[in-house]
């Protein structure tokens, strides 16, 4: 058969039976599960600014004296004991890196002097115990 019969005979069973398309959202149950529950429909929970990769959700609490990350995974605390990361601030009066070491529980901390405005932004490499890291980018509010 040619390749443009094979095509045309696969958008003619698609546009007999559009219901086939909607099968792709089996198991993903969206009547289920509120609208929050998606990782794109994420909110912070602690005053922070929240990013997600990786389905993974990081929440960045910025202060004058600490910058604290919340790592959670479908709402749930992800255990940070063996995670690191390095973070750098950008913003218009320079840039400031800095080490986020476990504090207990799902969160990373740095202690310091940190200038925090609107419009700063944010880069963290987060390394979760042996697996590979993650760039996770923030806008601080």
């Amino acid at each position: 058969m040619k390749h443009s019969t094979v095509l045309s005979a696969l958008l003619l069973a698609f546009l007999i039976n559009p219901a086939s398309a909607a099968e792709d959202h089996k198991g993903h149950a969206h009547a289920e599960k509120p609208a929050q529950a998606h990782a794109h429909d994420a909110k912070p929970r602690q005053g922070g600014v929240v990013s997600v990769v990786k389905d993974i959700n990081y929440e960045l609490v910025a202060r004058p004296d600490s910058l604290t990350l919340y790592v959670t995974d479908h709402e749930q605390p992800v255990d940070t004991r063996n995670a690191s990361a390095t973070i750098t601030l950008l913003s218009a009066s320079g840039r400031t890196e800095a080490k986020l070491l476990p504090a207990g529980g799902n969160l990373l901390r740095a202690s310091g002097a940190f200038t925090i405005q609107a419009g700063t932004k944010a880069v963290a490499l987060v390394r979760l115990g042996g697996k590979s890291s993650h760039e996770v980018r923030f806008v601080l509010n």
